[in-house]
């Protein structure tokens, strides 16, 4: 695994509407993986990889496959609205956010003039002079504020109605796990590159075109998707994303979604795409044959890139090959290796398979 890739990508800074850093570092890491990239006006990146082989039983110039990847670049995070006379920031949520999660926070606040720290927390009583009824209030977000820790003139000088901000945690890495904020998404990058990498070591090689987008501003409503999928006229699509690993404490065995462990997932429905049965079955026999752990899943709210491009133009045939991550949009959010590495081998060996 490369897991200092993996790193970099989770704590690079890029909400919805300011991912170019991500973008920056993806063209950097990828540069000649693929035959052209180009930047789309949404801001997604757009890399081709051109077929290396013919078709199996095809003759003379026949159409490869076009096969679109989508792996949106954003992550959760907030823009700057107010700054008061006291110097404090007050943000507006950029994706979806449990309020639970945002107590006593370490944020990192981007702006022209750099990165500054500081903390998150809600405006009201500690709980040493907090009554009983004060504690069992949840905030809204809108009741977090940002504190840097520096005079107001110096804040309301460096930072300005519109620069953005993000969760700040260091990257863990355990025996089995990885863990960051972000993962959701940078984990669809990673796998979109690492199966690119294999599939060029590849002998043999591959007979579909295959376009990867590195999609903006999927997490307020698969903005950049929708744009990229009309320009690449996909004729299959891949939404790559995480899911969720509900398989901890307090949450029933049958709402759990996906169990860490048990390999890469395809999923058959979530709120906002059915994939198409033919190419599940498809990437299903894929994993039998190359004995690549898997498991399916159903995920009853929440959706991603795929349902895209399954509606752009004339539409595409589309699947989505997720991978089940536990403690989704919070800053502890958690992968296994194992299941990781199975999606990327998955993905490479079904699209290796395509004729």
């Amino acid at each position: 695994m490369d897991i200092e890739l993996f790193r970099r990508l989770c704590e690079t800074p890029g909400i919805p509407g300011r991912e170019e850093r991500v973008r920056a570092l993806i063209a950097k890491e990828t540069k000649g993986l693929f035959d052209a990239c180009e930047t789309d006006a949404m801001g997604s990146y757009l890399c081709v990889r051109k077929p290396t082989r013919k078709p199996a039983g095809k003759k003379g110039s026949s159409k490869a496959t076009r096969v679109m990847l989508a792996a949106h670049m954003d992550e959760i995070g907030f823009f700057v609205r107010h700054i008061d006379e006291q110097g404090m920031i007050w943000v507006n949520p950029a994706g979806g956010f449990d309020p639970r999660n945002l107590f006593a926070s370490r944020v990192l606040v981007c702006t022209a003039k750099g990165d500054f720290k500081g903390v998150m927390n809600p405006g009201g009583k500690p709980i040493h002079i907090s009554s009983e009824a004060d504690r069992a209030k949840v905030p809204g977000v809108e009741e977090f504020f940002i504190d840097l820790g520096r005079d107001a003139a110096e804040v309301r000088k460096s930072v300005e109605i519109g620069d953005y901000v993000v969760m700040d945690t260091p990257f863990l890495e355990t025996p089995k796990k990885l863990v960051s904020k972000a993962v959701d998404n940078r984990l669809a990058c990673y796998i979109a590159i690492e199966a690119c990498r294999a599939l060029a070591k590849r002998k043999g090689g591959h007979a579909c075109e295959i376009i990867c987008a590195f999609t903006t501003q999927e997490e307020v409503g698969l903005r950049g998707a929708q744009t990229a999928a009309y320009a690449a006229k996909a004729d299959i699509g891949v939404g790559l994303d995480v899911t969720l690993a509900c398989d901890t404490p307090g949450v029933p065995d049958t709402q759990r979604v996906t169990k860490q462990g048990l390999g890469a997932a395809i999923m058959i429905q979530d709120s906002s795409m059915i994939s198409d049965a033919g190419l599940v079955e498809d990437v299903v026999k894929v994993a039998k044959k190359h004995h690549i752990a898997y498991q399916k899943c159903i995920l009853p709210r929440g959706g991603q890139d795929g349902a895209a491009i399954q509606r752009a133009g004339i539409g595409a045939r589309c699947v989505a090959i997720v991978t089940g991550t536990r403690y989704i949009h919070t800053c502890t959010e958690m992968v296994d290796k194992d299941d990781l590495n199975a999606t990327v081998e998955l993905l490479a060996e079904w699209l290796a398979s395509l004729e």
